[in-house]
């Protein structure tokens, strides 16, 4: 399971700046906290959340704020005089990117003398982009990989420092796999800071996937596709935007299914059973809906909804 590994040389501390966003990056910063100088946090600028749409610092900022460390939210990077001159005099040794969302810029990625290292969770160059575990999961990977590699100009191209294999599981949600993925990409990470003189970069191959941004449409249910594929897209998109499909016009969310035991006799997207769940025929074999959310209504047993809807079996959905 370990492919690349890096031997510790150093455990003093390095003036780090940490470049990250969501709730997923605030352990990677918390581990740089505990154990090194971080000098300088750069996150997305506050956004409107709530009811009262009242500006809301992103997780990274409010945990990095909370502890009086500084934060910085450049609405951009690129020919952002003000921010490279600010990041040059504050002059950290290394820079980490968890999940920061921006595209850095040369005249950035220049200035510390280790350069940037990013977290990257998937098997490079597969997946490079934002929605790397989605991806691997939507598209029914076995194997995956978390790496640490050197920041360059391109989306996710830089050569890897080190890497680290792993099964992926078969009931693993985007959720499950990308925490795991991230806890252990935090153990390399710090290796990889005891070690800064001494890392031996891989140049990644040009040619790569991308993983592109989820969009609302991509949780839709397609009753043609196979129960695999759409038991792994539903792992891939939680938890946004969900699996979804429509029935007589209403949108109904689907929280939790699996695989069917039933082969699809009948045509994709027909109800094959109704009991301890809602059993429905895929382009290849079937799925069972256990639990499900109706549009304005609270989640409920699919069961229940089917009785409600007053489906019957051989109706189908859509």
């Amino acid at each position: 399971m370990m492919n690349e590994t890096i031997s510790t040389h150093s455990n003093q501390p390095r003036r780090v700046a940490f470049f990250g966003s969501p709730a997923w990056a605030v352990p990677v910063l918390e581990a740089l906290y505990q154990q090194h100088q971080v000098v300088l946090v750069v996150t997305q600028p506050d956004k409107p959340a709530g009811r009262g749409l009242k500006l809301t610092p992103c997780p990274v900022a409010a945990w990095a704020e909370a502890r009086g460390l500084r934060v910085e939210k450049p609405a951009r990077l690129r020919k952002n005089l003000e921010f490279t001159e600010l990041f040059r005099e504050i002059a950290p040794e290394v820079a980490v990117t968890a999940a920061y969302g921006k595209i850095l810029p040369a005249e950035l990625l220049a200035i510390p003398r280790f350069g940037f290292l990013n977290l990257h969770p998937s098997d490079l160059p597969k997946y490079r982009g934002p929605a790397p575990v989605q991806w691997t999961l939507i598209h029914g990977e076995t194997e995956t990989a978390v790496c640490i590699m050197q920041t360059d100009v391109g989306m996710d191209t830089g050569p890897v420092v080190a890497r680290w294999r792993t099964p992926v599981g078969p009931d693993e949600t985007a959720v499950e796999l990308s925490n795991r993925l991230r806890d252990k990409g935090i153990e390399l990470l710090l290796e990889a800071l005891a070690d800064l003189e001494h890392l031996q970069p891989q140049p990644q191959p040009a040619l790569g996937t991308h993983a592109p941004m989820l969009q609302k449409d991509d949780g839709k249910i397609v009753w043609e596709r196979s129960a695999d594929e759409i038991y792994n897209r539903h792992r891939g998109v939680q938890p946004w935007p969900g699996s979804w499909f429509e029935h007589r016009g209403r949108r109904v969310k689907v929280l939790q299914m699996s695989r069917g035991p039933l082969e699809q006799i009948l045509e994709p997207g027909t109800v094959l059973h109704i009991a301890d769940g809602l059993m429905v025929a895929a382009g290849q074999g079937s799925l069972l809906l256990k639990e499900v959310q109706p549009e304005g209504k609270k989640p409920m047993p699919a069961a229940d909804w089917a009785r409600g809807a007053r489906l019957r079996v051989g109706d189908r959905l859509g």
